[in-house]
């Protein structure tokens, strides 16, 4: 492909929206993901690439048999049109960061568990007193990125380090090693020295369980989880299941009395909670309301 395209005189200011276009495409290195990626279509993405090379005057893109890839053109267009993104992203959060209305969208991120076991009560009450306010709910483990608006608050078990953000520490959650009671009728009562012997729920590609076990002392494999699912709520379902023994939030157990709580000598660290938002949001009466809300919602649940 040609890096000079005949047709339309450059332009110095390229349209925005096909640089977004532009940069999508660029990162994913194929026309029908970036498509997937903006909602839209192939046709439309490759018409919106041939009229910002027309406006540019060179061709961005050069066809490759796995997809596309930059031109020298396309790599020197790339950084500016980066920091127009960034410059874009900063707008929108100082444009959301005015807004005096209570009304609209609040999107939240938190854990499978905290999702699914602890905020839809705490949200059942902010819907009761402010019904105006809608919330969008991402139950995720992955970090969600605050800084592009992949969310307006967080409840993570890290402190974010990015100085745009701020971070208010909520109580810990208590954590402890339960089984079903009928397999503690059937296997008997665990001990440390027969932990081993038993059958136990665990994580599959994590790690976390056996660096838990081996900090309290016990140095484990992972043959030792006869059932293992990286899906939190998964795992919890097979302890609740009767599988076998698993860790579990403190407050998460108390709602289904037939667990027992077994093997309460061996130390399980608390998880850390930490609720977070961008600091231009937290100027929105909309999103402090609801910041403060989750925030007096754990802090009297402790």
């Amino acid at each position: 492909m040609n890096s000079k395209i005949v047709g339309s005189p450059a332009r110095a200011e390229p349209d925005w929206s096909l640089l977004r276009t532009f940069l999508e495409v660029a990162t994913s290195g194929s026309m029908s993901r970036a498509a997937q990626a903006l909602g839209s279509s192939q046709p439309t993405l490759s018409r919106q690439i041939a009229q910002l090379e027309a406006q540019l005057g060179h061709a961005l893109f050069e066809r490759t048999t796995r997809g596309v890839r930059l031109t020298d053109a396309g790599t020197a267009l790339r950084e500016p049109a980066e920091r127009m993104r960034e410059h874009a992203q900063q707008l929108a959060m100082v444009a959301a960061g005015r807004s005096q209305a209570l009304a609209g969208t609040v999107r939240i991120t938190a854990s499978e568990m905290v999702s699914a076991y602890l905020l839809p009560d705490m949200l059942r009450a902010l819907r009761v007193t402010h019904p105006e306010i809608q919330v969008e709910l991402v139950a995720s483990n992955a970090v969600e990125n605050l800084l592009e608006r992949e969310a307006d608050i967080a409840l993570r078990m890290v402190r974010p380090q990015q100085g745009t953000l701020i971070a208010r520490r909520l109580p810990d959650q208590p954590l402890a090693l339960y089984a079903h009671g009928d397999y503690v009728l059937a296997q008997g009562q665990p001990t440390p020295a027969t932990l081993e012997r038993h059958e136990w729920v665990g994580y599959d590609r994590s790690d976390q369980m056996l660096r838990g076990f081996r900090d309290a002392g016990f140095q484990v494999g992972k043959e030792m989880f006869a059932f293992r699912c990286d899906n939190q709520i998964v795992a919890w379902h097979a302890v609740l299941a009767g599988l076998g023994i698993g860790v579990g939030m403190v407050r998460v157990a108390a709602l289904s009395p037939q667990l027992v709580r077994v093997l309460p000598k061996i130390p399980v660290p608390p998880l850390p909670l930490w609720l977070t938002a961008h600091r231009e949001l937290r100027g929105t009466p909309r999103l402090k309301l609801v910041f403060d809300f989750l925030a007096a919602a754990f802090a009297s649940a402790r």
